[in-house]
């Protein structure tokens, strides 16, 4: 069975962009509600509790990643009995997951109040905001979450992407009207955990009628259950370091400069987050796609394949950079205003942490769509620790700046390089490491020129906030993609591109296609 990559993966895109743009405007007016309605402690108090039970979900240990890596040859192979011992497999371990996640949660209960720096809402009781998400979070595994496994094995995460977009729908109204009606925080938090225990189960409901012949039965043979645990044991290390990286910011800047700060940062956060969040509907809408290019075609191809994405993402990311650098200010005085703002040296620190994140994300995607997990074991617990190690020092020192550098500089230094290194050593051929790492600082180099001359133009005119906002998003709309337009239009990458996106529109865009052929030929 061989996938239709580009069919699958458009369709995940598209829904997963529908999903998206309703998942960042719909939670947004619900933090503006939240903000106007509670206070905005209360964003923080979310956003706390978010990240202590990311770290709680170390339980999982990734397994979800390596039993949708064990799918896709029986998948390719149309191996259905051991796809049914694979769900089998997995069902197991997520109820262990599970109830190893509640004795955890409830071990460290007594020590929630240590994770807040004074400024808690008045009437706010830790302990049951806490138990509230602790449940949500263990419901998720005891409750058929290994059947999403199949959707996302066989590449078809539009269908997760509608049935979140339906439950969500029922969920955010009744949110907002209890937060209006009754501004109680308590019933928001039930409202969420119910909602995501319906998530599941529509989810399941959907794979028993859509893949009705895998069904959990049966028994791998010993020496691949062996290999699974090797790969999850190998995944550990890398769950380890995401979750200390992306939950390290939050839980230091609350211990260390309160609820208040926590929720100003957060705001921003939630900015670059969701910008983020589109990017990755294209890593994960492509990920099995390159999971099973990676076994049907040759080396050549998939690398070719590695520089179309490299190019494509550094353009999406550096045009999301430059807009960010412009609009975050004039965005954030209409939203919350301007004393809820954070100085402008802050926002440069976030828009270098999200292209960074950006280019590192897509190197990932390759190396876990290859399997190299084994090879790759050490690399993200270092790199997290190191970030650990950083932050507690330099909040002390430099507050949020030194919280944000210490990411990045975690990331850039030790993370990527060291990730570099594996890909290039068992995926491709080292040879070619050292041609892509002067693509990289090329891009880099032009990214940066961009977002200098796209902020010097927009910096121009001194108005109020709703006028700068929109001739600045104007500019952003029109002279970064404009610039790159004019650097990069003879490159063969480029060619490559309009290539990609004439196939997923189906050649329903005739210029298109001509356009890319004269550019592969000029770039010749």
């Amino acid at each position: 069975m061989k996938f239709e990559r580009t069919q699958n993966a458009t369709k995940n895109i598209i829904a997963g962009v529908s999903l998206k743009l309703y998942q960042i405007i719909v939670p947004f007016l619900m933090r503006t509600v939240m903000i106007y309605t509670l206070g905005i402690q209360y964003l923080g108090l979310n956003t706390l509790f978010s990240s202590v039970l990311q770290v709680l979900n170390l339980a999982e240990l990734g397994v979800g990643s390596a039993m949708v890596y064990s799918m896709y040859r029986p998948i390719v192979e149309n191996d259905r009995k051991k796809i049914c011992a694979l769900l089998q497999l997995y069902h197991l371990y997520y109820r262990i997951i599970g109830c190893a996640i509640l004795a955890i949660g409830l071990a460290i209960l007594p020590f929630i109040p240590n994770l807040v720096k004074g400024d808690v809402p008045d009437g706010i009781n830790l302990y049951v905001l806490y138990l509230l998400n602790l449940l949500a979070t263990v419901c998720t595994y005891l409750l058929y979450a290994y059947k999403s496994s199949l959707f996302m094995a066989h590449q078809r995460n539009d269908v997760i992407s509608k049935v979140t977009f339906a439950v969500n729908t029922v969920q955010y109204l009744v949110q907002a009207a209890l937060l209006l009606l009754f501004k109680n925080y308590y019933a928001y938090l039930i409202v969420s955990l119910v909602c995501g225990i319906a998530v599941n189960l529509v989810v399941a409901l959907c794979a028993s009628k859509t893949y009705p012949f895998y069904r959990p039965e049966g028994r791998l043979p010993s020496d691949e259950i062996r290999a699974i645990n090797r790969k999850v044991r190998d995944l550990f290390t890398s769950k380890v370091g995401s979750v200390i990286v992306d939950s390290a910011d939050t839980i230091v800047i609350s211990a260390f400069l309160g609820l208040t700060v926590l929720a100003v940062y957060q705001n921003y956060f939630y900015i670059l987050s969701s910008i983020a969040g589109f990017i990755a509907i294209i890593f994960s809408s492509c990920s099995a796609g390159i999971g099973n290019s990676l076994i049907v075609e040759t080396e050549a191809k998939n690398f070719h394949d590695l520089k179309k994405f490299t190019f494509i993402i550094m353009w999406i990311s550096g045009f999301c950079t430059a807009a960010m650098l412009c609009l975050y200010q004039p965005f954030m005085e209409i939203w919350v205003g301007s004393e809820y703002c954070l100085d402008y040296s802050i926002v440069i620190c976030l828009g270098v942490y999200f292209y960074v994140l950006e280019i590192n994300r897509l190197l990932n995607i390759y190396k876990d769509a290859a399997g190299l997990w084994h090879e790759d074991r050490w690399r993200p617990l270092v790199t997290a620790l190191s970030n650990l190690a950083m932050n507690l020092l330099t909040v002390q020192f430099w507050g949020l700046y030194g919280v944000i550098l210490s990411t990045v500089l975690s990331t850039l230094f030790i993370g990527m390089p060291w990730l570099l290194h594996n890909i290039f050593t068992t995926l491709f051929d080292r040879k070619r490491l050292s041609g892509y790492l002067r693509t990289l600082a090329g891009y880099t180099v032009v990214t940066a020129a961009i977002c200098i001359v796209t902020c010097l133009v927009c910096s121009i005119p001194h108005w109020s906030a709703w006028p700068t906002f929109f001739f600045r998003a104007g500019v952003c709309v029109v002279l970064p993609n404009l610039l790159y337009l004019v650097i990069f239009a003879r490159s063969p990458e480029f060619a490559d591109s309009l290539l990609l996106a004439d196939k997923i529109t189906k050649g329903r865009i005739p210029p298109l296609a001509e356009f890319a052929r004269k550019a592969s030929g000029d770039g010749q």
